[in-house]
């Protein structure tokens, strides 16, 4: 029975590593999670799933879920980002789901890797602000980093078809989000549920209108120069609607592998937290005749220019990628906030971009200074448009 520490106990994802991990009692053990302010789901999921420790995004947090908790489970409960890390690094955790949503992610995943825990990530930012740093933490430490992002398990499931010296390129599949078809003008008239209203997937609101603006396949582009080793020309972005491919690698004989299946996260979930096996899942099987015609077409760049700024920041290199990463959790925080139109997102991480300095990816201090500042700027561009 393998035990799970699970980072992002109440998000999208973390409800689904939850949900495997209920139809598979006897193969794994959850010893400890942590949330951010979602109490009352947290509180029931304690008393189902009875950790060892919990973690909470802050003090008052900690004292909300206290009170909704048996006796016996209030001495496990910590709080904030040391929290998070204390649930990462858990002793008694064999492997650590890390579904933070944003940079919080980064400090707790690598303490989860440094600790010596195999490390199932849904928290793209992890690598997108530090990659050098956390692929250094996983050699060291010897141990297994495993995506857990629908493109990323698809590639990581297409790579076994062949070498990774007879690998030419990789390809992320995006479902284009619910505006792929809006003209610019309209774009600009883009509302907050219209953002939230995917096609395809049920996720979160900030991962919702990442996948709105292009932005979330951008940071995946980046994720992915980090988890499989190649260069930024060897990476493709392809619109495919349908959401049904999930990713493809071509190798040097042109041959195109492509893993397919229904857009539900549990699959790649599963097959992260029992990887080389693969389990049961009983979910829907993908019908490829009333699947119907499956269809792909080149991002517009102008029109979703997220994309071209996260490739902008993949080779531009240093702290670049972690102030692409900070000034878009602003803005999206922003437009959430009904303070600037959808296209000011890119706008303001565009800007933010321009200005703020350089720093070494090898120096985690100088990431972190970066994102602060980034954060900063970000907030006051949005304050003097507004």
């Amino acid at each position: 029975m393998k035990a799970i520490s699970l980072l992002g106990s109440t998000g999208s994802i973390g409800v689904n590593v939850l949900a495997v991990l209920r139809q598979f009692p006897e193969r794994f053990r959850l010893v400890a999670m942590a949330a951010g302010g979602n109490v009352d789901l947290l509180a029931s999921q304690v008393v189902e799933f009875a950790p060892e420790l919990i973690s909470v995004a802050d003090e008052k947090k900690a004292h909300q879920l206290a009170s909704l908790l048996p006796r016996p489970y209030r001495q496990r409960i910590v709080h904030g980002s040391d929290g998070a890390c204390q649930v990462a690094a858990c002793p008694g955790a064999e492997m650590t789901v890390s579904a933070i949503v944003g940079a919080a992610g980064l400090l707790p995943t690598l303490a989860a890797i440094r600790a010596g825990k195999d490390v199932a990530l849904a928290n793209k930012e992890s690598l997108v602000m530090a990659g050098k740093i956390v692929m250094e933490a996983v050699r060291c430490a010897g141990v297994q980093l495993l995506p857990v992002d629908s493109e990323h398990s698809a590639i990581f499931q297409a790579l076994a078809a062949g070498r990774r010296d007879e690998l030419q390129k990789i390809i992320l599949t995006a479902s284009g989000g619910p505006f792929r078809q809006l003209d610019s003008a309209s774009l600009r008239r883009v509302t907050r549920e219209q953002a939230l209203n995917h096609p395809n997937w049920q996720m979160g609101e900030k991962i919702s209108i990442d996948s709105a603006t292009l932005m979330n396949k951008g940071l995946e582009v980046i994720e992915a120069k980090w988890l499989f080793a190649v260069a930024a020309e060897a990476i493709e972005v392809l619109v495919h609607p349908q959401s049904i491919v999930h990713s493809l690698v071509e190798f040097h004989d042109g041959s195109l592998i492509a893993q397919l299946g229904l857009p539900d996260m549990r699959g790649p979930i599963a097959y992260a937290l029992s990887y080389p096996d693969r389990l049961a899942l009983h979910l829907p099987p993908l019908n490829l005749w009333q699947a119907g015609r499956l269809d792909f077409h080149a991002p517009d760049l102008q029109r979703f220019p997220a994309l071209a700024l996260a490739f902008a920041a993949l080779r531009g290199g240093g702290v670049l990628p972690a102030v692409l990463n900070a000034a878009n959790e602003v803005a999206v925080a922003a437009f959430l906030a009904g303070r600037i139109t959808f296209p000011e997102i890119a706008e303001t991480v565009a800007r933010t971009m321009d200005i703020v300095p350089d720093g070494d990816d090898s120096s985690l201090d100088d990431i972190l200074a970066a994102d602060a500042a980034a954060r900063r700027l970000a907030a006051e561009r949005i304050l003097h448009c507004g």
